[in-house]
């Protein structure tokens, strides 16, 4: 059974920093490229960021020089590193993996900045 877990979302200030985790069962992670998405109330799912299984990354301008993906085969876990946050940035945040055969999604969690 596949499934894919997010983690460490929560309420921050603006300006401050969250890390999200997205761990991974019953995949081969290392053969999958891994996503972040998100989606604010009443708007459209859009990509934050990715990460290819050979480690290449590009994300979205809105967030280019504030978040991070990265990504740790050995725990099979993609993460997300937030810095700078604006309320923009308020919004379910679920994780992806894809290859050219499948595609799977998390539950997503919760990201809430403001003051």
């Amino acid at each position: 059974q596949v499934q894919l877990v997010e983690s460490g979302g929560g309420l921050v200030q603006p300006g401050g920093s969250l890390r999200l985790s997205c761990a991974t069962t019953g995949i081969i992670f290392s053969r999958y490229d891994m996503a972040w998405y998100r989606q604010a109330p009443g708007k459209e799912r859009e990509l934050v960021g990715r990460i290819t299984r050979g480690r290449s990354t590009d994300y979205a301008d809105s967030v280019k020089g504030r978040f991070t993906i990265s990504r740790d085969n050995a725990k099979n876990t993609v993460y997300l590193q937030m810095n700078s946050l604006k309320p923009e940035d308020t919004a379910v945040y679920y994780c992806n993996a894809n290859n050219e055969f499948w595609d799977y999604w998390g539950q997503g969690t919760q990201v809430t900045v403001s003051s």
